[in-house]
């Protein structure tokens, strides 16, 4: 399968260089910064991107790459940062610009290149950068400038290799997509053939060639991720999988009951509730930081999971007496998995070296506790969510499921700002309900990426009845994305934010105002937490 590399500097538009190459229909895959280039040639990609960072090139300790990559004979493209490392190694010269740009930016196209195919001389496009090539290395030449770059765009079209200073990947950039598109189709030459279809086929045929006759346990929320996940293993192993749906208690109204009747009655998926409310709040009392909450959420998950898995293991035992627990005519439970996907693992960046900044953590990245004796599962590593909605209407999965907004897997707990209490629970599970009843009656619930309701850790004056109250703040949070990497918020219709506060002040006790978050993503996150 053809397959653009992209070496990973340590951007946070890494995976959304990624995404853009998927959208031209060519697999793409993430490696860190200095994978040998021995590693690289084994691979056979069809071509190389090397990302942004936050580094300056001659810094003490800034990211290189195996400068023996430039002599694979591999066509490549560097984006900012991943540009002045191509000059900077191959012999040119990267000085720190006396005027940074950040922002929007007019790209004039100086030279013929396939890069810049079809595309008119003036292009508005987005830039982040505070360094620049200032000397050209042998071979090189320029091919665009702007006012504060002149060399914004670079190609040495023998070698195929190209460096640009903006930003392609990001939405601020018009017309990057065709930027990307002439690299990977007019540069590189690859045809079209990753397809969720031929995800699935092959998919399936890893997952019964990795699992063979064991038995996998997969972590079942209800959201997107875990449903399409365990559809796809389904349809790979059968009845060697069994769900397990812990019930953290931090769950919408009415979810747990909904996810026992899609899967355990309509799907026809063996299914295992647990339902440990009391576990889960008990362990939450008091934690006001996000990051331990989710920590401990995780961590309490496994704790709960293992006793599912035991009770799996003991109804199995119980109708074959005489074979060990987990191992039943030659079936053993070896795997735990989990509707992990990319956007999890960018979050996560932390992990392995990356020199991007730490957003958050994420519950399900980074592996299990050595004592739970389960290797992961995680057909779903590679796609971004829009992918795994096609996967999933593909599987035949429901629309509520496949259409259903992203949830996080703390679930409320990382939208109540501060400690998690029962009372604050059921404030903004009442609060949540009421902002989805209202979209879908808005017909905007399956139309935008999320929209949902957040608890804020204080609390203002207000009067009702003509009595004077103290009450808690709830803020209403809706926004429209692809992948969720960046985000801008919704322009709600004033007719339906007067019904959500309406409802919410009214019907829900214990809030006296309703506030809207019009913030995009960057510089904030989708989730508050």
């Amino acid at each position: 399968m053809e397959q653009i590399i992209i070496l990973d500097f340590g951007s946070q538009y890494t995976q959304v260089i990624a995404r853009r190459i998927r959208e031209c229909e060519v697999f793409s895959q993430i490696l860190h910064f200095d994978t040998p280039a021995s590693k690289l040639a084994g691979l056979r990609p069809s071509g190389l991107i090397l990302s942004g960072g936050p580094a300056s090139v001659y810094g003490k300790n800034a990211p290189q790459c195996d400068p023996a990559i430039w002599n694979l004979g591999i066509p490549a493209l560097g984006i900012c940062y991943g540009m002045q490392l191509m000059a900077h190694q191959l012999g040119g010269r990267v000085d720190k610009s006396d005027k940074r740009e950040y922002g929007h930016a007019e790209l004039e196209i100086t030279g013929e290149s396939r890069l810049f195919a079809g595309m008119d001389r003036l292009q508005k496009v987005w830039m982040s950068h505070g360094d620049q090539v200032t000397l050209l290395p042998d071979g090189f030449a320029c091919i665009g400038r702007s006012d504060n770059a002149p060399h914004t765009a670079i190609a040495d079209e023998a070698r195929r290799l190209y460096g640009i200073q903006f930003h392609p990947e990001v939405h601020h950039t018009p017309n990057g997509r065709q930027v990307i598109a002439n690299f990977v189709h007019g540069i590189c030459g690859c045809g079209r053939d990753w397809t969720m279809r031929s995800f699935i086929d092959r998919s399936v045929e890893e997952i019964r060639g990795k699992v063979g006759k064991d038995r996998v346990l997969l972590g079942l929320s209800g959201g997107v991720d875990s449903s399409v996940a365990a559809a796809l293993i389904h349809k790979a192993i059968g009845s060697q999988l069994t769900c397990v749906f812990v019930n953290n208690g931090l769950l919408r109204k009415g979810e747990a009951e909904g996810v026992q009747r899609v899967f355990g009655k309509n799907l026809h998926i063996k299914l295992h509730y647990e339902d440990a409310t009391n576990v889960f709040l008990r362990k939450l009392r008091g934690v006001a930081d996000p990051e331990r909450k989710r920590k401990i959420i995780g961590r309490t998950f496994v704790e709960v999971f293992q006793r599912a898995a035991r009770d799996c293991s003991r109804e199995t035992f119980s109708r074959r007496k005489g074979k060990a627990a987990n191992e039943i005519r030659g079936y053993k439970t070896r795997f735990l998995a989990q509707g992990t996907t990319y956007p999890d693992v960018i979050e996560s960046v932390c992990i392995g070296g990356n020199p991007a900044a730490m957003i958050k953590s994420h519950h399900n990245v980074g592996g299990l506790p050595k004592r739970m004796k389960f290797e992961l599962l995680e057909p779903l590593r590679t796609l971004f969510k829009d992918e795994v909605r096609e996967v999933g209407a593909q599987l035949g999965l429901p629309r509520e499921i496949v259409w259903r907004q992203p949830f996080p897997g703390p679930g409320l707990a990382v939208r109540i700002l501060g400690a998690v209490s029962p009372e604050r629970l059921r404030i903004l599970q009442d609060a949540d309900w009421i902002v989805i009843d209202e979209m879908k009656k808005a017909d905007l619930y399956y139309k935008i990426w999320q929209s949902f309701a957040v608890l804020l850790p204080v609390k203002t004056v207000g009067v009702m009845g003509d009595e004077r109250t103290y009450d808690n703040v709830v803020a209403i949070r809706a926004v429209e994305s692809v992948d969720g990497m960046t985000a801008d918020w919704v322009r709600l219709p004033y007719d339906l934010m007067a019904r959500l506060s309406t409802r919410i002040i009214n019907e829900v006790k214990g809030v006296n105002r309703v506030c809207l978050d019009i913030s995009s993503k960057p510089p904030s996150t989708i989730e508050w937490e």
